[in-house]
């Protein structure tokens, strides 16, 4: 008889990696200190992913930005202007930033900035979660009026400064940065000509 993994610990190990990857990025937690925090044992990690904590890294990637669309799709759903839903998506991020004593960022800049060209399952994930929130949001504003080859500028700008700006927030211990360049890039989209 087989030891079957206790409900629930695929998730258990994925919430653990994320609040890792938030607050101290990959190579900053081990992986006994990882499993600890999942309540889950070594056999158990390998049972959901035979490819260890790379792989686990990259469900708990998939897994953010399930998160973060479902948070999106929400902020469009009320807000008619995509602009405004992207402000409020940002506002968001900036007040859990904030409520974690600046300590806990956006999971996926973290990686990002730890990952090396080795790294390329890692990359291959980052670069699918930044496309797909790029995609999302340019097709919001593709709906609400703007062409296609702006929209997607538009949007890589916003994602720029999404997670550019949370990174430097978490650095300064401070909002103003992110604060700073929001009301600035929303400034200059506000000011466009109507399409």
């Amino acid at each position: 008889m087989t030891d079957t993994p206790a409900p629930g610990s695929r998730e258990r190990l994925i919430h653990a990696m994320t609040d890792a990857l938030r607050r101290r990025g990959l190579h900053g937690i081990g992986l006994t200190e990882l499993l600890a925090q999942a309540g889950a044992p070594k056999g158990v990690l390998y049972h959901h992913f035979p490819g260890g904590k790379t792989e686990l890294a990259v469900a708990a990637i998939d897994d953010v930005v399930v998160r973060m669309l479902d948070w999106l799709d929400g902020l469009l759903a009320k807000e008619v202007d995509p602009i405004e839903a992207a402000r409020l998506w940002m506002l968001g991020a900036t007040q859990r930033l904030s409520s974690t004593g600046f300590n806990a960022g956006c999971p996926l800049a973290t990686v990002a900035l730890e990952s090396t060209p080795d790294d390329v399952v890692l990359r291959q994930a980052l670069a699918r979660a930044f496309a797909t929130l790029r995609e999302r949001i340019a097709q919001a504003l593709e709906q609400a009026g703007e062409p296609a080859a702006s929209a997607q500028g538009v949007a890589a700008l916003i994602v720029a400064t999404y997670e550019g700006g949370l990174l430097q927030a978490r650095v300064a211990h401070s909002t103003e940065p992110i604060q700073q360049a929001m009301q600035t890039l929303l400034g200059l989209l506000a000011t466009r000509p109507a399409r």
